[in-house]
Formats: C-alpha cells, sequence, structure tokens
C-alpha cells in the first residue's frame, strides 16, 4: 500500500495524471544524504511495523481529506538498505489551490515522522551506526 522495498522511481509516481479539477500539486521526496550533523554517512535502514505503517498513513490520508478541500493524496516510504541519493518518501497532493496542497503535504510528512512507526538507522563511513528514534532523540550503537 504505502511501504514499499521497491526503489521509489520518482517518474512513476509522478506519472498518474492529476484531476482536471486540481489546480495545484504540492509533493514532497525525502533523499537520503550523505552526512548528518556533520558525520559522513555510508547508507541507510529503514525497518517498519508493515501493518500498522499502512493503517497509520491510511488515517494520516483520511485526517487531511477531512481538513482540507483535496483531490488525491499519493504516499510510498521505503524501507530496507538504500544508498546515498535513492528516495526514501514520496508524497503528492492535488488539490483546488495551493495553500491546501501546501499545508497538506507539509501536514503529512511530519506526521509520518513523529507517529508512524517507520525506524531508520544511519551507517556512518567511520563504521559505527545509529538508530535515529522519534525525530530528535538517538541512540548510538
Amino acid at each position: 500500500m504505502y511501504i514499499t522495498e521497491q526503489p521509489i522511481v520518482l517518474k512513476d509516481f509522478f506519472s498518474s495524471p492529476v484531476s482536471p479539477s486540481a489546480g495545484a500539486m504540492a509533493s514532497f521526496v525525502g533523499v537520503v544524504r550523505n552526512h548528518d550533523h556533520g558525520r559522513a554517512v555510508q547508507k541507510l535502514y529503514y525497518e517498519c511495523y508493515q501493518s500498522m505503517a499502512n493503517s497509520m498513513i491510511h488515517d494520516l490520508i483520511e485526517k487531511a481529506k477531512a481538513q482540507w478541500a483535496l483531490n488525491e493524496i499519493r504516499i510510498l516510504h521505503r524501507v530496507g538498505i538504500l544508498a546515498i541519493g535513492e528516495v526514501a518518501v514520496a508524497i503528492a497532493v492535488s488539490a483546488a489551490h495551493r495553500d491546501e496542497a501546501f499545508l497538506a503535504c507539509r501536514f503529512l510528512i511530519e506526521e509520518i515522522k513523529k507517529n508512524v512507526p517507520i525506524w531508520k538507522k544511519e551507517f556512518f563511513e567511520d563504521g559505527t551506526s545509529q538508530w535515529v528514534i522519534c525525530s530528535h532523540l538517538q541512540q548510538t550503537v
């Protein structure tokens, strides 16, 4: 549904036609970067409680649709080992107006990062690794 082990191909993700009633489409694409807090990152590993993550993302989509006048929402989040430059998450929101599309898109990525049971482990060039927990709390392994 919303969680995938396969690479997210942006050309495919954005290929669906937008509703003729939509005047705006806002998107967010999270990409694996090569650094974090001054440390060189080699790769990331995402794991999740898949059934709960899918259910919670579905609930967030319904919550966004109840709050803003939206046409369509698409979300994909990758799990597994991701290399530098690979897409970790993609979100697309269409609406009649840009404010709704931007607000809903921002709401969705923030809620996914904060509440959905998807965990990220960073692997550093120096051979160490750490889990990133609850956006800002970190545990070194």
